[in-house]
């Protein structure tokens, strides 16, 4: 059995910086109503959630420095918070990543806007503030085939852990789901006969299906049948991955199950969850599916979205060359070579929207 730290899941009433609401006029409490207001708005609880993180970050850092009120928060204020994200170090002394370091900004600055559109503030000390650049980054890794199926022999298949886990695997890696989608799948989400599985209220709270392979459904199946009646308790909610004690699995916990595996298969390379999705996608990719196909089983809403994870191999790229540049193809149509760069720039486009999906993630898998 894989011995990691546990969390139980999270609902929406738990997703308040401060619980209870706290006293009336502090940052706390308006944070709290803040954070109800979005959830009236219909923001989905993943949101709210990954916004509750960024006010704890906050309000540690006010509370160090005797701040409790939000008039007490300046424009100079923000800048050395906004300084201090920047030479902050996590605990294995790499700094937070920009975009980390922008989530948690943009969060201070909405509430700021928020608190100031509402009358409860004079002036927005956050008008001006500058934000970080955000580059367009390209996946520094994808799994290979090999390194794929090396993680998936890892699991131990004679206890019901071990089975939930190579099959958690194996969807993960042929659907292409993110890790809160994969902790919110439940039992009636799976049409094993169809070969499909319905992800529901996802990122923008837009229900999808998405094809599950042969192989994976196969695995799947099998944890149902046979472990996961092991698992389940009385107070049986219906999530498809659960724990020894019947409790849905949490996003965290998935992304400690993937890297451990990871590691076990002897692998090096950075990422857990996402690394999965990007490695589908790229594989798809590779195996010459439309990027638009591509897009709609990453759910994404535009293909400026899937660009991200476009990872761009240099076979890829030299085939690209050779059909397109001038002084590789005198004899090809100009008609043709628009064509060819315009698929090429689809797929980049796509793979770089992959990665920058992964920020949405805070740094958890980093």
């Amino acid at each position: 059995m894989v011995q990691l730290q546990r969390k139980q899941h999270k609902h929406v009433e738990d997703l308040n910086p401060l619980s209870p609401k706290g006293q009336a006029g502090t940052l706390h409490a308006w944070a709290w109503e803040y954070l109800e207001d979005l959830r009236v708005r219909q923001r989905t609880s993943a949101s709210v959630l990954v916004q509750a993180k960024s006010f704890k970050v906050f309000f540690r850092w006010c509370e160090d420095r005797s701040l409790s009120r939000p008039e007490q928060v300046s424009r100079q204020i923000l800048e050395r918070y906004q300084r201090q994200l920047f030479y902050a170090r996590k605990k294995d002394g790499q700094p937070l990543a920009v975009r980390t370091q922008y989530q948690h900004l943009n969060v201070v600055k909405n509430f700021f806007r928020w608190l100031a559109r509402g009358g409860h503030l004079e002036s927005n000390p956050a008008a001006e503030m500058l934000m970080p650049r955000l580059a367009k980054r390209l996946p520094q890794a994808v799994l290979t085939l090999e390194e794929v199926e090396g993680i998936f022999a890892q699991p131990k298949l004679t206890t019901p852990d071990g089975m939930r886990d190579r099959a958690m695997l194996e969807v993960l890696y042929s659907s292409g789901l993110r890790r809160s989608e994969l902790a919110h799948l439940k039992l009636f989400d799976i049409e094993a006969t169809r070969g499909t599985l319905w992800v529901r209220q996802g990122k923008g709270r837009k229900d999808r299906v998405v094809p599950i392979s042969e192989r994976a459904s196969a695995w799947l199946q099998r944890y149902l049948e046979e472990m996961r009646p092991k698992l389940a308790s009385g107070n049986d909610e219906g999530f498809v991955f659960i724990g020894d004690a019947g409790e849905p699995l949490v996003p965290d916990y998935f992304t400690q199950l993937v890297r451990h595996y990871m590691v076990a298969s002897g692998l090096t390379k950075p990422g857990s969850c996402h690394l999965f999705r990007h490695s589908m996608a790229t594989a798809m990719l590779d195996g010459g599916a439309d990027v638009r196909f591509v897009q709609e089983m990453l759910g994404h809403a535009s293909l400026s979205t899937t660009e991200v994870y476009t990872r761009v191999s240099i076979e890829k790229l030299k085939a690209v060359h050779a059909s397109t540049h001038p002084a590789a193809r005198l004899t090809r149509s100009s008609e043709h070579q628009a064509e060819q760069e315009r698929g090429a720039g689809e797929r980049a486009a796509l793979l770089e929207q992959i990665e920058a999906d992964a920020g949405d993630e805070l740094d958890t898998e980093g």
